[in-house]
């Protein structure tokens, strides 16, 4: 068994003492500041997540056959039974049935390193994909929702969760076409189907490197990339390279457009615009936005042009400081260009404040961060985690880490799968995916929520735990912030369970949870140096949160660049290229030039999981400003706010219309102007435009895994991604 404890010695000298330091992990800290105990060999093999069957790859398709065959039992169920409470719970007793099968193996496509247990899972995907589809149009099954829905007596009897969940299943059959007659129906399903075909074609190319003839670029750049023979192959825009030639080849290379990618793009919003208009939508972005809490693309507009408005001084006083950097290092060019924005923005910071994430990590061990989340909702929330030793089998590598999540009172609410640590052929990504979801069982008993945290961190060696730089630590807290989300919405069904809700209030918990990871109070409840035992001086927080004011505005204004264009290209068809979009909206949201031959969308690789709706993380960090500044900045352990906060918008899952749980926290619906007011003051008092800024952000190529795959309908994946791409 884990030791109860775990002590980590130094000696420090100094000119005048010899003193020794003692730091004493908690167990859920020594759980991760120490190597894991291997799994005993010997005992049996329970299966991953404690499924029996999958002890082996062939086990998803004995998991498939077992969820058809009760798929096959409750639609027979909900057809014939009279209309009722009991047909909404079928219909979220046959989605969770999928579920169980489906996010399960969505998660392991992509993070099982065994590539057998990797294409089965694939494989299940695919099937329980095109089993949802066919479910979305059949109209037999539709017709008993219907009934409900269409008798007054029956829907007046039925409790308000009910209702919604009935009305959520109702929206997913009608965007699948299930009212058109029967041709369209059928045009409907095939749209469907070349959708997910050109969403894989899409995401795929997204990912590929471009290559170039090597003697195309100047020798002294080329050991910078990857060499194949005589040609040269980039695959990123190596966005902080000090050479300002290297990151221009790289831009211009990797941008290079692609004919055929062009075309797949092409096709793809023309299908989304043409199923879409099918259903009943004047646009994709119309259909998208359907049940978020901005609701309809002119909304979003407006809340875009009032941030640019608001930014537009700003932003121009950062691309200044940006220039003036670029001309004290000596530049052979003056012209502030796009592949610049990333390395003189940290130029500026760097030279202002002098971070330097070395000198930060060592308070900051992997141990340490979690016995601060463990401290941190125990008083806010009265949860605490409780390391559980895994069985043989149940997990995909020895060095993940397993977590009960115990309320003080209400006992065991779920486990969280911690795989934290780099491993070949890991997805380079931060994410949050459900496995199972909460709901009420027919036994009265209550299906715990299971998911999995995926992190990128360096494992643990025998004299060192691992050590987090603060984006890292900034990101632990963000995807925690999902974690406890799916714990703690604890909803009667399962179709709407913690973070099956709108994409715009998603990211709000997990982004709230960055504010808590960068305030003092919290940071010196458990940031210490690993070997010393110190605090970490309340001067290098303040000066790490001063320094992401500094070009905040622009980093921000290239958000709302992105999202401005994903909102036009889901709106009505402009009768233009994609690129003279790309060129169009660059000019009007963001500032920097655009660069010719250059077709940045195809590495857009949000467009497939956030299609219309990248937005949502702008406005999901403004109502996560709101509620901090309003319910936590006085005090982050305030006990009757975190109960507040868990009542009105965590339990809720996607129960309850999304602006009803903000206006339930803030005791107000918050205005588009306040919304954009909020993200100004962030700007104005402590910039964090994301833990992931763009200096530490995403690098499109090896960031994005290619599981982001959501599918309408009684199956919707759950994983939730983090980051934002960098321009």
């Amino acid at each position: 068994m884990m030791l109860a404890c775990q002590r980590f010695v130094s000696v420090v000298r100094n000119s005048r003492t010899l003193s020794r330091h003692v730091t004493t992990w908690s167990p859920v800290g020594a759980a991760f500041n120490a190597q894991q105990r291997k799994v005993d060999l010997f005992q049996k093999n329970v299966g991953l997540f404690g499924v029996p069957g999958l002890s082996t790859p062939a086990g998803f398709e004995v998991a498939q056959q077992r969820a058809l065959r009760e798929t096959e039992q409750l639609v027979e169920t909900a057809c014939n039974n009279p209309p009722g409470a009991l047909t909404v719970e079928t219909f979220d007793q046959l989605s969770d049935s999928l579920c169980k099968v489906a996010d399960l193996a969505d998660f392991v496509k992509v993070g099982h390193p065994d590539p057998a247990f990797r294409d089965a899972a694939e494989k299940a995907c695919i099937n329980i994909g095109t089993v949802v589809e066919r479910l979305n149009t059949n109209v037999e099954l539709c017709r008993s929702l219907k009934n409900l829905l269409d008798n007054k007596e029956v829907l007046d009897s039925l409790d308000t969760d009910t209702r919604r969940v009935a009305e959520l299943f109702m929206f997913d059959f009608e965007i699948s076409g299930i009212h058109l007659d029967e041709s369209k129906r059928g045009k409907a399903v095939s749209l469907n189907v070349n959708l997910l075909d050109l969403n894989n074609e899409f995401l795929n190319g997204t990912h590929l490197p471009n290559r170039i003839e090597k003697t195309a670029l100047p020798e002294h750049i080329r050991h910078c990339f990857s060499i194949d023979g005589n040609s040269i192959q980039i695959g990123g825009l190596h966005a902080d390279s000090p050479d300002e030639l290297v990151r221009e080849a790289a831009y211009k290379i990797f941008l290079f457009p692609n004919s055929s990618l062009l075309l797949c793009l092409d096709d793809l919003l023309t299908c989304r615009n043409e199923l879409a208009k099918l259903v009943g939508y004047e646009s994709f972005a119309h259909r998208a936005l359907n049940g978020t809490m901005a609701k309809t693309p002119e909304t979003v507009m407006k809340f875009l042009e009032l941030l640019t408005d608001k930014l537009s001084d700003r932003t121009a006083k950062d691309f200044n400081l940006m220039r003036d950097m670029k001309m004290k290092m000596n530049s052979r060019s003056t012209v502030l260009m796009p592949w610049d924005h990333s390395y003189f923005s940290s130029a500026v910071r760097a030279e202002r404040y002098k971070i330097d994430p070395s000198l930060y990590s060592p308070y900051f061990s992997l141990g340490a961060c979690m016995e601060g989340l463990n401290m941190l909702f125990s008083q806010l929330l009265g949860v605490s985690f409780r390391n559980e030793q895994p069985m043989a089998g149940e997990v995909w590598s020895e060095e993940v880490r397993k977590l009960a999540v115990v309320h003080e009172t209400e006992g065991l609410l779920g486990y969280i799968y911690c795989d934290f640590f780099q491993r070949p052929d890991k997805p380079h990504q931060d994410c949050h995916f459900t496995i199972q979801g909460g709901r009420l069982k027919k036994d009265g008993e209550y299906q715990h929520p299971v998911v999995v945290l995926m992190l990128s961190l360096p494992p643990p060696t025998r004299s060192t735990p691992t050590l987090l730089n603060p984006g890292m630590m900034e990101n632990l807290f963000h995807e925690m912030g999902h974690a406890m989300h799916s714990m703690l919405g604890r909803t009667r069904y399962q179709h709407v369970t913690g973070t099956r809700c709108s994409t715009d209030f998603a990211e709000v918990p997990s982004i709230l949870m960055e504010f808590f990871a960068t305030d003092y109070r919290v940071v010196n409840q458990f940031a210490r140096h690993y070997q010393t035992g110190q605090p970490l001086p309340k001067s290098m927080v303040s000066r790490l949160c001063e320094s992401k004011r500094i070009c905040g505005a622009a980093d921000t204004q290239l958000q709302v660049f992105y999202a401005a264009l994903d909102q036009v290209y889901h709106g009505k068809p402009q009768n233009q290229s994609t690129t003279d979009i790309l060129k169009k909206m660059q000019e009007k949201f963001y500032g920097l030039p655009y660069v010719p031959n250059t077709a940045w969308q195809l590495r857009f690789s949000h467009l497939i999981g956030y299609g219309a709706k990248y937005y949502s993380y702008l406005m999901s960090r403004a109502i996560a400003s709101m509620v901090w500044r309003q319910c936590f900045q006085k005090d982050p352990f305030n006990r009757d706010m975190g109960e507040r906060y868990r009542r009105e918008m965590l339990a809720h899952g996607g129960s309850k219309e999304p602006m009803l749980m903000v206006q339930g926290m803030l005791q107000r619906s918050p205005t588009l102007e306040e919304l954009v007011d909020a993200l100004v003051a962030d700007l104005d008092t402590d910039s964090r435009i994301r833990g992931r800024r763009m200096s530490e952000g995403l690098q499109i190529n090896d960031r994005l895994t290619k599981a982001i795959q959501l599918r309408a309908g009684l199956w919707k994946s759950s994983a939730v991604f983090s980051g934002f791409p960098s321009y």
